[in-house]
């Protein structure tokens, strides 16, 4: 079906109407307003008084392609190519996980911790992220703690590609490698210490798949997303091993985790000699691990 006319109102109600049954009216209203944004540079005041107008040819094609790929659940970050993550704005694509909102929490508590004036942390520190993907961390951590020098690693060049043009846009400094975390040879070649390590691994199970929204599962690189059921802490693992000697003095760990996986995760790296504190995220669920080096006696 098509969208009924080029008049903005019918344009809206059609979001609102023919996406029924698949998203909560909220979000549909939303994403009507996202792709006026997106394809007409108009925020939502102009929409209002704009809902008379109409819209050109190519740009109502637009809109009913975009309805089309939110029915097939295609991220609508990935309809309109961005998202913002910590006040900046990201490219996105397949290639890369989409920066979340849980994963931006990480980001501003890590940021408060670094800056906090009792911290005793380097006025430059050093920033390694581990697993970037599109960068998200590596940049707004950048972007907030000016003076740092950050580093960013990743498997997959495709996302490094994504990762580095972001870094461009919002003007920020970024040593990206391309770098497989799991081997510890090549871990042994980024320039350590490091003040903070950070990452957001892959930590889904294989058996938590059945559970996931299409716009996930079929939109977002598995390789990012899934880890064996028999062993899903092994990038925990990895990064325990390297963080417990590659951290400065007074140096700070951060995970994000599977929220099934908290306790676990948290042991894990205690195991290595770290002293970790859990947090849980604005719905409440275990999301975050902070974990500094426990004292020697």
């Amino acid at each position: 079906m098509h969208i009924p006319s080029n008049r903005v109102r019918d344009i809206e109600r059609y979001f609102i109407t023919e996406l029924d049954g698949l998203y909560p009216e909220g979000e549909r209203r939303m994403f009507a307003a996202m792709l006026f944004e997106a394809f007409l540079g108009w925020d939502r005041t102009q929409q209002l008084l704009h809902r008379d107008d109409t819209v050109n040819q190519s740009d109502l094609l637009r809109f009913h392609w975009a309805a089309e790929d939110l029915k097939r659940h295609r991220p609508i970050q990935h309809i309109i190519g961005h998202t913002d993550f910590c006040g900046l704005r990201f490219d996105v694509s397949a290639d890369a996980l989409i920066p979340r909102p849980e994963t931006e929490e990480l980001v501003l508590h890590l940021v408060q911790l670094m800056q906090h004036p009792r911290s005793g942390r380097a006025a430059a520190p050093r920033l390694l992220d581990l697993c970037t993907g599109s960068g998200c961390i590596a940049i707004a951590l950048k972007n907030r703690l000016p003076h740092a020098e950050a580093t960013a690693v990743d498997l997959s060049d495709a996302a490094l590609a994504i990762a580095r043009r972001n870094a461009q846009s919002n003007h920020t400094e970024v040593t990206f490698i391309q770098m497989d975390i799991l081997d510890p040879d090549q871990l042994a070649t980024l320039p350590a210490p490091f003040d903070l390590i950070v990452s957001n691994p892959p930590y889904v199970m294989q058996r938590e798949r059945a559970a996931m929204s299409p716009n996930v599962l079929d939109y977002e690189p598995h390789q990012a997303l899934f880890v064996p059921d028999a062993d899903p802490l092994l990038f925990y693992r990895a990064i325990g091993r390297y963080a417990v000697t590659h951290l400065a003095p007074g140096g700070l760990l951060a995970v994000e985790i599977n929220q099934a996986l908290g306790d676990e995760t948290s042991q894990l790296l205690q195991t290595y000699g770290f002293d970790t504190l859990l947090h849980r995220d604005f719905r409440d669920n275990p999301r975050f691990i902070t974990a500094t080096r426990r004292p020697t006696v």
